[in-house]
């Protein structure tokens, strides 16, 4: 390896200082944050999902609309019957007999239609807990969403920290190696000491062995965004925060949160579900009203009839006295959850206004870390430029000089680290408040509508295949 001069070594110590991962141009062929979350938002399994579990809540709606259908079913039957014996003809029992009998094969076929009319309202209130479910599923995909999106924000971010660091930690290395050289030439020419060298020794295998962990660190946010992302990583452009979205004050991000945090809104459609659960179990206390039609045909019923065909349409009313005290207990039952549920709101809102507060601070505490990092690398570049002026006229040993390329190295991954948690944080609160969407960030990509699927099964009176044909 060529010796490198004064010079060039201060530009490689300089080099050090060119990483940034926020606000630096975008190259054409790069990936950009904004369509990584894309990838992610169409290819993460996990969200897809959740996006089947609301299609199969959606089903609840026409299981509850079915009630008011009426039900219809067909019956057939088909057999044999023998019979023998023997009449008396006459003289009170004394006289002839003459025998009869033979073989018959009754059958015949039927149709019953049976028609709620009255059931207390349950019906109703079914179907509108049905569609209290449906919100509720609603709310939990776009928890599910938001969570995916901050997931592939954070992974985004990590691979950039760490090729940035994995950068500085390898140039680190190339310095201190160049570093070690002239050692060995000042010891050759009596100018520094063993002790020097082992020094200089000593902090390259250090530095080499925190690039080894750098590229284990690499590796290993790498694989967390193939996960989230579902593709591999390539070359990744530089990432923005998204501040403009957020509110500008603690107060009003914490009133966001606790009125638009999905989490929050899908403990409302809980307490909707646990109220309309009450009215249906208290609809087994009223009468019940329904009709039944049927219609029957049928063949060699008996010996001297060859067919006969009969029809009836009844109307039934049922009215509970007492059924053993189930229907009371439930009443109860489903009182005290609607209690639970609103605790549980409660419960939420707490939880998201302290999950606000604690992004707003930690948010606030990114923004000026970055400040304070970018101080402490400009000191650490002064200090470490003066001590290796005063180490060529004998004011400072080899030692100064390596402790001062290493607070470098350590100023300038703290300040990649803090770009990356500025980036991160930002995200992070605008999650906490709700808001973290793709319409919200504004991704060009085909957003899922589960509002679709809900209004293709919702009054679907037949039919096994689902909308996508299975």
């Amino acid at each position: 390896m060529p010796k490198l001069s004064w010079n060039a070594r201060r530009a490689a110590v300089t080099a050090l200082c060119s990483t940034v991962l926020i606000a630096a141009p975008v190259s054409a062929n790069a990936e950009t944050l904004p369509s990584a979350l894309a990838a992610a938002y169409r290819n993460n399994p996990q969200l897809n999902a959740q996006r089947s579990q609301v299609r199969i809540t959606d089903e609840a709606v026409p299981q509850a609309l079915s009630g008011y259908r009426p039900q219809v079913s067909a019956t057939a039957d088909i057999g044999i019957s023998r019979s023998e014996g023997r009449a008396y003809t006459g003289g009170g029992g004394d006289g002839p007999t003459a025998p009869f009998g033979g073989t018959t094969t009754p059958r015949g076929v039927g149709v019953t239609l049976n028609q709620n009319v009255f059931n207390g309202f349950r019906t109703g209130n079914r179907v509108r807990a049905a569609e209290g479910q449906v919100s509720a599923a609603r709310e939990g995909l776009r928890v599910m969403e938001q969570q995916i999106l901050l997931d592939g924000a954070t992974a985004y971010m990590n691979v950039l920290r760490d090729t940035a660091i994995l950068d500085l930690q390898r140039r680190n290395v190339e310095v201190l190696e160049e570093q070690l050289r002239q050692t060995r030439d000042r010891f050759n020419v009596g100018e520094v000491t063993r002790t020097d060298v082992a020094q200089a020794e000593s902090r390259l295998a250090a530095a080499r062995s925190q690039a080894l962990g750098a590229e284990s660190n690499l590796a290993t946010s790498r694989a967390s965004y193939r996960r989230v992302i579902g593709v591999e990583p390539a070359k990744l452009a530089p990432g923005m925060p998204v501040d403009r979205l957020s509110p500008r004050t603690l107060a009003g991000a914490v009133a966001r949160g606790t009125s638009e945090n999905p989490l929050v809104t899908s403990a409302m459609y809980g307490i909707d579900v646990a109220l309309l659960q009450v009215k249906i179990n208290e609809g087994a206390l009223y009468p019940t009203l329904g009709v039944q039609v049927s219609a029957q045909q049928r063949y060699d019923v008996q010996l001297q009839s060859e067919r006969a065909f009969s029809a009836s349409a009844v109307a039934q009313l049922t009215i509970p006295i007492y059924q053993g005290g189930t229907e009371y207990s439930l009443i109860r039952q489903s009182k005290e959850q609607v209690g639970q549920q609103r605790l549980t709101l409660e419960q939420q809102r707490d939880q998201v206004r302290a999950t606000v507060v604690q992004a707003w601070g930690a948010h606030e505490a990114a923004k000026a870390q970055i400040q304070a990092a970018q101080a402490q690398v400009t000191a650490a570049e002064v200090a470490l430029n003066g001590v290796r002026e005063e180490a060529r006229v004998g004011q400072r040993t080899t030692l100064d000089v390596l402790n001062a390329q290493q607070e470098l190295v350590n100023a300038r991954v703290s300040l990649v680290t803090a770009q990356r948690d500025r980036v991160v944080q930002s995200y992070t609160l605008l999650s906490s408040t709700g808001k973290l969407s793709p319409e919200g960030l504004g991704l060009k990509i085909e957003l899922y509508d589960s509002r679709v699927h809900y209004h293709q099964v919702r009054d679907a009176w037949i039919g096994v295949r689902t909308p996508d044909g299975r």
